[in-house]
């Protein structure tokens, strides 16, 4: 049995670590660096660090933090923001990244994925995905930009599209449950495992070690990411693998 993941975030802007509540009010939770550096010690399986703004901002992802925190960390590591090319992977690959996250860009231009796949392998392609539910349409609407502009593509239609073109990975937040700490979105996560065969890594809503515990045994995922409950020391990562792993979860404490 394959083991489940524990994966801190970090959300990073101008070299510091931010969080807010369903992708808006950011506030401040550290260097980032630093951060990754004491995940690295505390536990952590591995690692998603999110250049927020360099979408936004049509700048390249940082590659210079990615060369640092590979100095830094002794374990896999996911990077994300501002990929739009080969080239742009390229670069981050050889600064030491193990995975690289692609959003908005592949869904402007989902030949992305199949580009990256060919050139690095599938398992280096983690497609994020910024989830909605639109109660009135009662289904679920894809974001792009940092959850700002609602996407045309269906969710489910895209899921299995980027799985087709060699995605590896799947990194879904749910913008409702986002920095809420009232639980994981189940359904969400139950209805992208409907339309994908791809690893699962949950993201948005852990306020306890009880939600980590039901998203692994409810809806099967294979890694669960948590930011500010990390960050701000609500819950330490070994306290919570011991307790996963007295319940019954497999987990590499």
């Amino acid at each position: 049995m394959l083991k489940k993941r524990i994966i801190p975030c970090l959300d990073v802007k101008n070299g510091r670590t931010v969080k807010g509540v369903n992708f808006e009010s950011l506030r401040d939770a550290g260097n980032a660096l630093e951060l990754a550096a004491f995940y690295a010690q505390a536990g952590a399986d591995e690692l998603v660090l999110l250049d927020i703004s360099a979408t936004e901002e049509g700048r390249a992802t940082m590659v210079d933090f990615a060369r640092s925190v590979a100095q830094q960390i002794n374990i896999p590591f996911t990077i994300g923001g501002g990929i739009r090319s080969v080239a742009d992977a390229e670069r981050l690959l050889e600064a030491g990244a193990d995975k690289i996250s692609i959003n908005s860009a592949a869904i402007k231009r989902p030949s992305l994925i199949s580009e990256l796949a060919a050139a690095f392998g599938n398992q280096f392609v983690v497609l994020a995905m910024d989830i909605k539910w639109l109660k009135e349409a009662q289904t679920y609407a894809l974001y792009t930009q940092g959850g700002k502009i609602v996407s045309d593509k269906e969710v489910g239609q895209w899921l299995q599209e980027a799985e087709e073109r060699g995605a590896g990975e799947l990194l879904i937040s749910s913008i409702d449950a986002d920095g809420t700490k009232k639980g994981f979105d189940m359904d969400a996560y139950r209805y992208v495992s409907k339309h994908s065969h791809l690893p699962l890594i949950a993201s948005g809503g852990a306020g306890r070690r009880e939600d980590f515990k039901e998203v692994f045994e409810e809806t099967g995922v294979d890694a669960a990411l948590a930011a500010s409950l990390f960050h701000f020391k609500e819950l330490e990562i070994k306290d919570l693998k011991s307790y996963l792993k007295n319940e019954g979860i497999a987990i590499r404490l």
